[in-house]
């Protein structure tokens, strides 16, 4: 079992307050998520998350999906002295974002704050996103 019931019950809790559209949920390996990476994005490497948005030309379509990558999150959750569950529901929350538009790299700290929010909001530790905008 990758998460528990309960952990799911805790995204699909998160994924409620920010938007009433259903999301497909992947988790995958290291090795799958460098395969997807090269073939979506054409980046020979492995990432922690990706999110791959819908378009919106149907509302009954869900809003998108968001790939995991547990091999990642176990080292980082490790590294940052916080549960794996907790790492999966900041990668959701960073992908969500992205899912609804929000890109870190192209706005003026909009999403970072977003995500800040969230993570209060969730009770969860600092993402490595609001680290950043603390440093």
């Amino acid at each position: 079992m990758i998460l528990s019931d309960e952990k799911c019950d805790f995204l699909e809790s998160i994924a409620s307050f920010l938007s009433p559209k259903d999301v497909e949920l992947v988790f995958v390996d290291s090795k799958e998520m460098q395969e997807i990476n090269l073939e979506q994005r054409k980046q020979d490497k492995t990432t922690d998350v990706l999110s791959f948005p819908l378009e919106n030309i149907d509302e009954s379509l869900p809003l998108g999906s968001v790939v995991i990558n547990v091999d990642l999150a176990k080292e980082k959750a490790k590294e940052l002295g916080h549960s794996y569950e907790e790492e999966i529901s900041l990668l959701f929350i960073h992908a969500m974002l992205h899912l609804l538009g929000f890109d870190h790299e192209n706005d003026n700290g909009e999403m970072r704050e977003k995500e800040k929010e969230l993570i209060e909001h969730f009770n969860l530790p600092k993402s490595l996103i609001v680290r950043t905008l603390e440093d």
